[in-house]
């Protein structure tokens, strides 16, 4: 069930990607699709207030792929379709105060959130990233594993030789968070149907990872996996370090994939965070359609879903990976 060695190896390898990070080698990641022929989309829509709206049909809305008009095949509201979850926990030194308040909040999400059907796995990230268990229905499992959360401290990579007579040091690991939802999508997503989400208790830095941001994004989208961040920053350590965090770089990863961005903050705690992500995985709409663009080519095509009433905002990913 543990996966650290065979995780750190494969950060410790350079990954065989391109240096352009928008075009990743194609081989390194699955299509997003069972059907190549249709395209799935999950999304969420809500009004000015910010409440979820639950009553639309499929004349309601309107998809564009590369702005060109699609046809719907299929739209439903999916509140009961299986639903897989995978929860990363950063479990840095950033994160070392707040490691106690995410085992308690997340043990209580798993025992709300799951149902029949439904599957979870939790990896905890720092230096490295690691799988405390794999996927499972059982809450009783997962809460075990929350119970292993563990610090993990920065790994300084040895010494090279240089072209000079002093010896460099490579960039050291601290919190490899690409890294880590980058193998979530990969290796534990990548095979699974249905309904697919990452959650990820962040401050949003990383330190030391082999995966760029654009490449773990790309990851998700061809998963078909969105990402819900959870931004929680320890006050104590801010102080301290003048340490803030990188909230931008979560809200990149959730905007692309459909997610969006939670913040822990004096009036919203993270056991309250977590009630409104369940209530917003249980109302969203998913709908297919079949391309007019059929090109085989392995690009990226850019989707957006409008909505007849203009003062409804749309949460969906950003796009899809055709099949090569």
């Amino acid at each position: 069930m543990r996966w650290r060695a065979a995780w750190l190896a494969l950060l410790l390898t350079p990954p065989s990607l391109p240096q352009n990070p928008a075009q990743p080698q194609q081989e390194s990641l699955p299509s997003i699709s069972v059907d190549v022929n249709v395209v799935n989309v999950l999304f969420t829509v809500r009004d000015r207030k910010g409440a979820l709206i639950t009553n639309l049909t499929k004349d309601d809305v309107q998809v564009l792929e590369d702005g060109k008009p699609q046809t719907i095949k299929t739209f439903t509201r999916e509140t009961d379709l299986p639903l897989t979850i995978g929860m990363l926990v950063d479990v840095s030194r950033s994160q070392q105060n707040l490691i106690d308040v995410e085992r308690r909040a997340a043990s209580q999400f798993f025992q709300q959130v799951l149902r029949q059907k439904d599957m979870a796995f939790l990896i905890s990230f720092g230096a490295e990233a690691e799988l405390l268990q794999d996927l499972t229905g059982s809450v009783k499992l997962l809460q075990r594993a929350l119970g292993e959360l563990r610090l993990s401290v920065a790994v300084v990579p040895p010494s090279i030789a240089g072209p000079g007579p002093v010896p460099t040091s490579s960039r050291p690991r601290g919190t490899i968070l690409y890294d880590a939802v980058y193998l979530a999508a990969t290796e534990k997503l990548q095979g699974e149907v249905g309904r697919k989400v990452m959650v990820v208790i962040s401050d949003g830095g990383d330190q030391g990872s082999r995966i760029t941001r654009e490449q773990a994004i790309a990851a998700a989208h061809r998963a078909d996996a969105i990402i819900y961040s959870i931004y929680y920053v320890d006050p104590y350590f801010g102080r301290r370090f003048g340490y803030s965090g990188d909230e931008g770089a979560l809200r990149k990863l959730s905007e692309e994939t459909g997610g969006r961005v939670f913040r822990v903050d004096k009036k919203h705690t993270l056991e309250e965070i977590f009630e409104e992500l369940n209530a917003e995985m249980r109302s969203q709409y998913a709908l297919t359609y079949t391309p007019t663009n059929s090109a085989r080519d392995g690009s990226f095509r850019r989707i957006e879903i409008q909505t007849r009433d203009r003062n409804l905002k749309v949460q969906a990913r950003r796009g899809y990976y055709a099949p090569k």
